[in-house]
């Protein structure tokens, strides 16, 4: 196994006298006290809100930390958790819970590793997409749960099935060199879609997302995109083949970060099926319609894998855990993720920023654009990169850059176009900063200016 897969060992250290965490399923009622409970406990770093109600009215929750609650600080990426997205699968949405309770409760406790992740990162966890689902199969309760109670919502639709198939759109679109990012949605997409669905549509279009994962049960293996073969189109049967999104190598490292920092997932062998490295791409394990992980990368910045975390979907409360001791450190390492690659700044000559500029990685054909304050994130493995920004009204600019895996260092000063900065070299990316800027083709005095600290 490669030694930067290996997680470091006790990394995350717990200090003696931590409140004892439940290990209890939660109804929707206890869910949401648990939230608040939370909140309470750590009301300067956390916020909750609801992006909308299920079928049956119950609110989708999430909850926030951040230093600054509310508020999107420049440069400093969003990171999302969802679980429980089909109603039968319980354990994310009980990993989630804990990891609300200890996030809040080792930040009481002045934990390096999880007050510096909080500070540097603003983080949503949304513990059930689907409470309704969740109400019908924690009815049956953890014995009697059949293998489809509860997975849908209250209408009978499977929620991982009902966003706008943008996978067809793009391979399309890549067929007569089309947009390759942000792909359109149809006209009639909201009559097309569940409330759920449409509720978590809009959240992530309301916040720049860069880096996600969904929760699921049933198997033990971290699937990334993409879930829909091209293959399919032309054929009335599914088929499973290998389907990789341009990031493939980056989607790989991302789901290994996390089977390797848990317990057992990177073994392979779990639930009577192997995957190396316990790993999976989507379309080659099953070649499904297309799920919420694909239309996060066509539709926006986020790159979202899918975590499957038990053999079983409803594991009784003694196994809990064992699951939590199981996912804690992985789930904290996937976040941490969030900050490798390039981040920056697009910004006129006033230092106004810049929203929709198209940040553009030569040899991947998929783009992503800077968000409402100019500020962008774009995931990078370490290397070397010629990166290019455009928007309309100025010229493109080009630079290279280096994500290095290293602790960053300071190598020289740089002046071009609009003032002097720093340029440095290394990894994670929120340390590092590199500085340039373009004019405009009409005037030299109203200036573009890039900046893209790694």
């Amino acid at each position: 196994m490669a030694r930067w897969l290996r997680p470091l060992v006790g990394a995350l250290l717990l200090l003696e006298g931590a409140a004892a965490l439940s290990f209890l399923h939660h109804r929707y009622e206890e869910l949401v006290q648990a939230l608040f409970r939370v909140q309470s406990q750590c009301p300067y770093v956390t916020r909750i809100y609801s992006i909308g109600r299920s079928v049956e009215g119950r609110h989708l929750y999430v909850l926030e930390f951040s230093d600054y609650p509310g508020i999107h600080e420049p440069l400093e990426p969003e990171f999302k958790y969802v679980g429980n997205m089909h109603g039968n699968e319980v354990l994310g949405r009980e990993l989630l819970l804990q990891l609300s309770e200890f996030l809040c409760e080792e930040y009481r406790r002045g934990n390096e590793r999880i007050t510096r992740l909080i500070h540097d990162t603003r983080i949503h966890i949304m513990p059930s997409m689907n409470p309704d689902g969740y109400e019908v199969a924690a009815k049956q309760g953890p014995d009697s749960n059949g293998y489809l109670t509860g997975r849908n919502n209250a209408n009978g639709v499977d929620l991982n099935r009902n966003f706008p198939d943008l996978n067809t759109l793009m391979y399309y679109s890549r067929e007569i060199s089309g947009p390759n990012h942000h792909i359109p949605l149809p006209d009639n997409w909201k009559s097309q879609v569940e409330p759920e669905t449409l509720a978590v549509i809009q959240w992530i279009s309301s916040y720049n997302f860069v880096l996600s994962a969904n929760l699921h049960g049933g198997a033990v293996v971290a699937n990334y995109p993409y879930d829909k073969s091209q293959d399919q189109r032309f054929r009335s049967h599914r088929r499973t083949v290998n389907t990789p999104t341009p990031d493939d190598k980056l989607f790989q490292k991302l789901a290994k970060t996390y089977s390797y920092a848990h317990s057992w997932m990177h073994r392979g062998w779990n639930c009577g099926d192997y995957f190396a490295d316990g790993i999976t791409n989507g379309a080659s394990c099953y070649s499904s319609l297309p799920g919420m992980q694909d239309f996060n990368y066509l539709y926006t910045n986020c790159f979202e894998i899918t975590l499957e975390l038990s053999c079983n979907k409803f594991p009784p409360e003694e196994d809990l855990e064992r699951q939590w001791m199981a996912n804690r450190e992985a789930l904290v390492a996937f976040i941490e993720e969030v900050h490798q690659g390039i981040k920056g700044m697009v910004s006129d000559e006033n230092n106004n920023g810049i929203a929709g500029a198209v940040i553009s990685v030569q040899g991947i054909s998929h783009d992503i654009t800077s968000g409402d304050m100019g500020d962008y994130f774009r995931l990078l493995l370490p290397g070397t990169y010629i990166v290019t920004a455009s928007a309309e009204g100025y010229q493109p600019l080009t630079v290279t850059t280096t994500v290095g895996p290293a602790a960053p260092s300071l190598q020289q000063r740089k002046e071009i176009g609009c003032r002097a900065f720093p340029v440095t070299i290394g990894f994670p990316f929120w340390q590092t900063r590199l500085h340039t800027a373009h004019s405009r083709e009409q005037s030299e005095d109203n200036a573009m200016c890039l900046s893209i600290p790694y």
